[in-house]
């Protein structure tokens, strides 16, 4: 007895498998990966930055006070630092900690804003748009080329073209 040949089952893991890799391999989501790496690597970065360049000269200007130890203690049980705070797992808001994050955002997106200008700059101005081709006859509703004079349909004479036509 004959079998008939059975076409793999979509749910298999080769299809499957081939169909991710597809995926995987398209330009925009490589393109994707790519980015998130170096977004994740370009963060740290900056929040080393901010918390070891930018802050430091900052709380010595608002007199020596070390942004990232502000907090409010709500225990009621008084701690020197915020390290002691959660070392005794006191419950905190970390205010300070707060600051260097909106600190690390606005150089993000300053930087964001930076690198679109520039690439908005080296695209250049917009194209004009094309003068149009085609006109409508006013009296048959007929589409006709927009330099001609008369109508192919109705034959009847349309008056000049409004639009400049180079």
């Amino acid at each position: 007895m004959l079998h008939p040949v059975r076409s793999p089952s979509p749910f298999t893991p080769e299809p499957m498998l081939r169909e991710f890799k597809a995926f995987v391999m398209r330009g925009n989501v490589l393109d994707l990966a790519i980015a998130v790496i170096l977004g994740a690597a370009f963060g740290k970065i900056v929040t080393s930055f901010t918390t070891d360049v930018l802050m430091p000269p900052l709380g010595l200007a608002l007199g020596r006070m070390d942004m990232s130890n502000l907090f409010i203690n709500l225990s009621g049980t008084p701690y020197a630092t915020l390290a002691e705070a959660k070392a005794a797992g006191a419950p905190t808001i970390n205010y300070g900690l707060f600051l260097n994050s909106i600190v690390d955002f606005l150089i993000v997106a300053f930087i964001i804003f930076l690198i679109i200008r520039q690439v908005n700059r080296m695209k250049g101005p917009p194209p004009e748009p094309e003068a149009p081709k085609t006109r409508e006859c006013p009296e048959c509703l007929t589409m006709v080329p927009a330099l001609a004079h008369r109508c192919l349909a109705c034959t009847s004479v349309l008056p000049p073209p409004t639009v400049a036509i180079v």
